[in-house]
């Protein structure tokens, strides 16, 4: 059977991928590699055992606007890779008005191409209500083959439910960058103490320069504060005993 080529041409960006069936989270493989705003050539990946997590775009609400920045750089991938999107949301003195939730949502659905979509806002108390109907709006307007993960702090996963009833498919802890909380959660990932939302409980974020402890789940998501080589992935499985 012949086999598609597509390439997505964005500002300064190419992503090159074979055409696929859209996957669920449930689908993809165990290990996922983030790959952050700088260039990166993935292509000696196994697409049966790893996938990626691009960032995608960069969505700013400042004030009363929705500043929208798109990846801009290049990302190249081995045909049948797993693709997720990823959507970094910040906030700066935003009103986080329904006009910016409404594009905010519209942008997030509009990613077309891949098997997921995943948002990584790291929302405040004050930002939950908001950030709990832009989910429920992403959902409402992502096709039903695309699956809908979000980041989340470790914090939401221990002894905070807030994101028990969330319309996401998954909810990815991360276990890296934790600051002052970082000893306490190191001791919990050391005695093999689950999150107490469940959600959480299938899949982890670490990150190549911060070793940590986990317990097996059923898919390990690695951040690399540099691009990927061969042999820093080779690393990261080693360190992560995958």
């Amino acid at each position: 059977m012949r086999i598609a080529t597509i390439i997505i041409l964005l500002p300064l960006l190419f992503v090159a991928f074979s055409a696929r069936r859209p996957a669920t989270v449930e689908s993809l493989p165990p290990v996922i590699l983030w790959a952050w705003e700088r260039p990166e050539n993935l292509t000696f990946l196994d697409p049966q055992t790893t996938g990626v997590a691009f960032l995608a775009k960069t969505i700013t609400l400042r004030d009363d606007k929705t500043l929208v920045k798109p990846r801009l750089q290049p990302l190249q991938l081995a045909p049948e890779t797993k693709l997720i999107a990823v959507v970094r949301i910040e906030i700066d003195r935003a009103l986080l008005s329904s006009a910016q939730l409404e594009q905010t949502a519209h942008e997030i659905s509009s990613l077309s191409g891949v098997s997921v979509v995943q948002i990584d806002f790291d929302a405040t108390a004050s930002e939950r209500d908001f950030y709990r109907k832009l989910l429920q709006r992403v959902r409402e307007e992502l096709s039903p083959s695309v699956g809908l993960s979000i980041t989340a702090l470790a914090s939401w996963c221990a002894g905070d439910d807030w994101i028990a009833d969330l319309p996401v498919d998954e909810a990815v802890p991360m276990l890296f960058r934790m600051g002052v909380e970082r000893p306490q959660f190191q001791r919990r990932l050391e005695s093999g103490q689950p999150f107490e939302a469940s959600i959480c409980r299938n899949s982890a974020g670490v990150s190549t320069d911060e070793p940590v402890t986990i317990s097996p789940v059923n898919r390990l998501y690695i951040f690399n504060p540099q691009s990927w080589t061969r042999d820093s992935f080779t690393r990261a499985m080693e360190a992560f005993r995958r």
